[in-house]
């Protein structure tokens, strides 16, 4: 027998001969190298140093190990209730290698292949001294998939940094996913599914993961573990630069069913940066018009206790054929819920301010929801600021689903051309909702708001089914909706075949919905906007980031977005913030300490998916030639572009935009330039000096000069090292210089 070089000589006095008379096993042997014990079953004896407690059992290492990196040197010792003994004690015990499916009786294929070796129905526990372990260090990712299989039960080191990926775990089961490498991108929404390069990445991502779990097996753990005092909770894409703790493996929630993957329980607690700040206001992205799309979470103004938002009781929510009930209903559970929910959207939608805003997952009740959800925007924003795209639906109706698309917009900025139309066929259960709008300049376009089945199973079957593609169920429906809406869309033509088609697809950027859009024609806007080397996303699901949500414009809208992005409110944030009572420590504590709420009534998680913005130029052009021309705008926005030749140019109502191409252009004077509404677009004018700024005035390359009746801008494309000088561009006529601000009235880039 190999004695433990920590304990105590003393004490293994005092253990009396009958201590010896049993041969004991040592943990590397009865762990094996393999994912199970080849003791499995038997009873054994043996020893180690405890090296880490949970409420249910203790982890027990050989402080020396046998030194075959194939077998693991710790174990967990199962006790059902809390342990007698402490960290730092060595204790000699008998019990029963079991193989522990961390599943249960339930069929799930990931955990029985990988079951967690552990010692129950313990007898003979005796402390033998003290000692102490030294952390295996771990570097992520690992070798294998199964990589930390050779580390269960083991006190290790894991070297960072490491990012959270995701914590919707958090406030229930007390649980982070991390990962090494920075955010980890769902394999399909980098490349298409099956390829080589996504099988890599879902490989590479498995092998760079884990659960930091909270050390109990507990729900609703109060206080809730891993709370940030600023925010209230951790964000995913936050950072730690190193984990200790012991690894094991089991159970993401309670789900016996649900996600299985090895596990750190921390021996210290976790210092969090916060790398991924909240962004305080959304993302700029040009033009002079701004749709939005938004999965509002069961946006329901029926509750699922019977109530509704009128105060009104014993109310039911319907789908398909059901027998109404308000167990259909999917939102707040009751009015004060409601309340919550309904400020958190407001304050997101209010923030984004667009011009439309395409809704999915609100209540399927005609247009009582959405004007509901108008009505509680127009009290924060002005009577009469959005309305409902609505009223008798041509087409395919509402669908058959609880839930439903909808389009607010606002009529102040835009006129309807015509009713809603909806898809009529059947393929859609949530048919996609189009609107054509007009502008004041006349301009037109069109907004298709979808949302096509999900990837959940259900009663999948045939093709339906999963494919091991990484897209999960009901593929082929998703590919047969994107057909539909393909064709659907092309008969849109009020517009002018300008046509935006968004919302939550449920298919990642590159899988066989969204490809089978792309080949129809419509571009995918977030990606080419996005930043290279960052995932561009919307969604987060077991530990990785992609965007379901999209905004797939035609060529001629593709033409003229001058911007596309989502703005990261909710697929960060815990779902600890959200609106929902349930499942939170303060409701659970019994008179404990505990944390606060970490609700508040503002825009982060307000939902589960982040909203998606697109920038649009949609400009009437008003262009004129070589000659003296004088150029009038229309009652809209304009884009006006005189070219050579002193010309005349009045903007007329609405934000305008005064172009320039070269300087052969100057001389022009403007009649009624409003600082702060319209623009002067030099972007054509400094290409090709290779500015790259966003205040040519603060730079040196624009002056604004009083002159006679008005402001001189004058242009200087040397700059001030150059040794040319500034010439004048045009004139704005009854502006001061004063009113001018470089950086808001110039357009550079």
């Amino acid at each position: 027998m190999r004695l433990l070089h920590t304990i105590a000589a003393a004490a293994l006095l005092a253990c009396g001969t009958a201590a010896w008379a049993q041969a004991v096993v040592s943990i590397p042997a009865l762990q094996g190298n393999g994912p199970t014990s080849p003791l499995a079953g038997q009873r054994v004896t043996t020893e180690g140093v405890v090296t880490h407690l949970l409420n249910n059992g203790f982890f027990l290492q050989d402080p020396v190990g046998d030194g075959d990196p194939a077998t693991s040197d710790g174990v967990f010792v199962f006790t059902s209730s809390a342990p007698t003994v402490s960290v730092g004690q060595a204790v000699r015990l008998t019990g029963t290698v079991t193989e522990f499916d961390v599943s249960g009786s339930t069929a799930n294929p990931a955990a029985e292949a990988r079951p967690l070796t552990e010692l129950t129905s313990i007898s003979s526990l005796t402390v033998i001294g003290s000692g102490s372990v030294a952390p295996t260090v771990v570097t992520l990712p690992v070798p294998s998939a199964d990589g930390l299989e050779r580390y269960e039960g083991m006190l290790v080191t894991l070297r960072g940094p490491l990012t959270v990926q995701q914590n919707f775990f958090q406030g229930r089961y007390g649980q982070l996913t991390v990962a090494a490498g920075g955010r980890r991108e769902t394999p399909t929404n980098a490349y298409r599914p099956g390829t080589p390069e996504a099988l890599a990445l879902a490989d590479l991502n498995a092998r760079s993961t884990l659960l930091l779990d909270d050390g109990s097996s507990r729900q609703n753990p109060a206080p809730t573990p891993y709370l940030d005092p600023a925010s209230g909770a951790a964000r995913a894409g936050d950072t730690i630069e190193s984990l200790s703790g012991v690894i094991d493996f089991g159970l993401a929630t309670n789900s016996s069913a649900g996600i299985v993957a090895y596990r750190l329980q921390p021996t210290q607690a976790p210092v969090f940066t916060a790398s991924n700040p909240r962004p305080g206001t959304p993302p700029v992205v040009g033009g002079n018009l701004k749709l939005a799309a938004f999965n509002v979470l069961n946006y329901f103004t029926t509750f699922t206790n019977g109530g509704d938002a009128f105060g009104h009781s014993g109310q039911t929510c319907t789908q398909g054929g059901s027998t109404p009930s308000a167990s259909l209903c999917r939102g707040a559970s009751n009015a004060t819920e409601f309340e919550r929910q309904r400020h958190k959207i407001v304050a997101a939608l209010v923030a984004i301010d667009a011009d439309v805003i395409g809704l999915m997952e609100i209540q399927n009740n005609g247009d009582v929801a959405a004007q509901h959800l108008a009505d509680a925007l127009n009290a924060v924003a002005g009577a009469g600021t959005w309305a409902v795209a609505g009223g008798a639906v041509s087409g395919g109706g509402s669908g058959t689903d609880a839930i439903r698309t909808a389009l607010l917009y606002k009529p102040a900025r835009l006129a309807r051309v015509g009713g809603a139309v909806s898809d009529a066929d059947p393929v859609h259960n949530r048919p996609p909702l189009a609107q054509t709008f007009e502008a004041a300049n006349g301009e037109r376009f069109t907004v298709v708001v979808n949302h096509f089945k999900s990837k959940g199973c259900g009663d999948a079957a045939g093709a339906d089914l999963d494919q091991g593609d990484g897209q999960g169920c009901y593929n082929a429906q998703r590919v047969a909706q994107a057909q539909a809406l393909a064709g659907f869309a092309a008969s849109l033509t009020q517009g002018g075949g300008r046509v935006l088609v968004t919302g939550d697809l449920n298919a990642y950027g590159q899988e066989d919905p969204v490809a089978a859009l792309n080949a129809a024609g419509f571009g995918d806007q977030l990606l080419r906007f996005g930043s290279a080397g960052s995932p561009v996303y919307s969604y987060v699901f077991d530990g990785a980031a992609g965007r379901l949500d999209h905004a797939l414009a035609s060529a001629p809208l593709a033409s003229l977005v001058t911007g596309a992005a989502t703005w990261a409110i909710n697929a960060d944030e815990a779902s600890l913030r959200d609106y929902n009572q349930e499942f939170k420590a303060p409701l659970l504590c019994s008179g404990l300490p505990c944390p606060a709420d970490p609700y508040a009534p503002d825009a982060y998680r307000a939902s589960d998916h982040d909203p998606v913005l697109v920038g649009v130029a949609l400009y009437k052009a008003v262009d004129g030639d070589a000659q003296r021309n004088v150029l009038v705008g229309s009652a809209g926005d304009d884009r006006i572009t005189g070219f050579a030749g002193a010309d005349r140019l009045t903007g007329g109502s609405g934000a305008d935009l005064f172009v320039y191409t070269s300087m052969r252009d100057a001389g022009d004077v403007v009649t009624d330039f409003a600082p702060g509404e319209d623009r002067i677009d030099l972007r054509a004018l400094l290409a090709p000096t290779g500015y790259a700024g966003d205040d040519a005035v603060a730079d040196g390359l624009v002056r604004f000069r009083a002159g006679l009746g008005g402001t001189r801008v004058e242009v200087d494309l040397d700059g001030p090292a150059g040794g040319g000088g500034f010439r004048a561009l045009l004139t704005l006529r009854g502006v001061s210089p004063a009113a001018l601000d470089g950086r808001r009235d110039l357009l550079v880039k």
